[in-house]
């Protein structure tokens, strides 16, 4: 059988990293567009034309706040008089995600500079997009990953510890879904099937997790980068996007898509969302309580959602998760990856049991 895995080209890391963008941007040309999140553009803009003047001519967009259709749209009509040579895009996942669709759609490379640790969408070649309310749409393949991945590690230190925290939900999920295509012998995100090297990347991001996300934690609770701090970066941003990507997805993420159609949920973020799907998808898949015990205490020493309280459902009804478990089923979600009977009840009574269990050790 044939496997594939894929990768960024270049990834960069490391305090001070944000001060080699123009050196590095100017291996792709002469001309970048620059896509600012609001809270870069308020905060780091002149540090970024600092970096790059001498190196390349910049234009700036500031982010409006989604990566939807509409956005989208926009940039690209923007783009029309005066194609780049280099796509860029700062700030947090969705601005990285919408860069990356202008970029493919005017036929250009992308940067990627993320400004927080939170998901694991900077390395990937793919993108999710929202309705201009933040509900689930699709998700994009493109046609290649992004040519450079550039994290200053004190800008991500100097965010809320949320954000890492978040990071470190996504990248959850990280092997459990990889192992559950490996058992199934299901595709990864390239539509075939994973590599050994991309299964034991996944692993290796769960154990750095383990191993190093409390001390994580308690740095960027000081906003001070330490070893544990850049080991956690990468494991959320480089390890855990080869590990989805190359290794594939289940039911964790297609559990959180479910979700986005709860509104409550919409104020938490994304890694939140996806850790209690990692939560529910251990229930559905019968994983041993020693693993489900380790991934609870995990979530519960660094701070992750372990209840459906935890994302905004305190009052949900069993007729609105039945829609979430509908929506993690609908047809061609990651879900079926999993080598065990797949349905929407099924589902629900994984997401149930995880809530149950979540509420069992907060002694509720």
């Amino acid at each position: 059988m044939i496997s594939t895995s894929v990768f960024p080209s270049r990834y960069v890391q490391g305090r001070g990293a944000l001060n080699l963008l123009g050196e590095e941007l100017a291996r792709f040309g002469k001309k970048a567009l620059l896509l600012l999140d609001p809270f870069v553009d308020d905060n780091f803009h002149q540090q970024v034309e600092k970096a790059c003047a001498s190196h390349v001519s910049c234009v700036f967009e500031r982010f409006a706040g989604e990566c939807c259709d509409e956005e989208i749209n926009r940039l690209i009509a923007q783009s029309k008089d005066n194609i780049p040579d280099v796509v860029v895009g700062m700030g947090g996942g969705k601005t990285i995600d919408t860069a990356k669709y202008l970029a493919d759609s005017i036929n250009r490379p992308v940067v990627v500079v993320p400004t927080l640790a939170s998901t694991d969408a900077p390395c990937s070649g793919l993108a999710v997009v929202y309705t201009t309310t933040g509900e689930y749409k699709r998700a994009v393949t493109f046609k290649e990953n992004p040519r450079l991945v550039l994290v200053d590690s004190q800008i991500v230190a100097q965010a809320p510890a949320r954000f890492l925290v978040s990071g470190m939900g996504d990248a959850l999920a990280t092997w459990f879904e990889a192992e559950d295509c490996y058992i199934s012998n299901s595709p990864n995100m390239t539509g075939r099937k994973g590599s050994f090297t991309a299964y034991n990347l996944a692993n290796f991001c769960y154990e750095t997790l383990l191993e190093y996300g409390v001390l994580a934690v308690q740095a960027v609770k000081r906003q001070v980068v330490t070893p544990a701090l850049e080991r956690v970066i990468e494991a959320n941003t480089l390890l855990s996007g080869l590990g989805f990507e190359s290794g594939g997805l289940s039911g964790a993420h297609a559990i959180h898509n479910g979700f986005t159609a709860l509104e409550p949920t919409h104020h938490y973020w994304h890694g939140e969302k996806v850790a209690f799907g990692t939560l529910s998808l251990l229930m559905l898949t019968d994983r041993s309580p020693d693993v489900i015990d380790e991934a609870y205490s995990f979530c519960e020493a660094v701070g992750l959602p372990t209840t459906l309280a935890d994302i905004g459902l305190t009052n949900v009804t069993q007729e609105e998760l039945l829609k979430v478990a509908q929506l993690a089923c609908a047809e061609g979600e990651t879900i079926f990856n999993i080598a065990t009977e797949i349905n929407p009840q099924t589902v629900l009574a994984a997401i149930c049991a995880a809530d149950e269990e979540g509420k069992r050790r907060k002694g509720k």
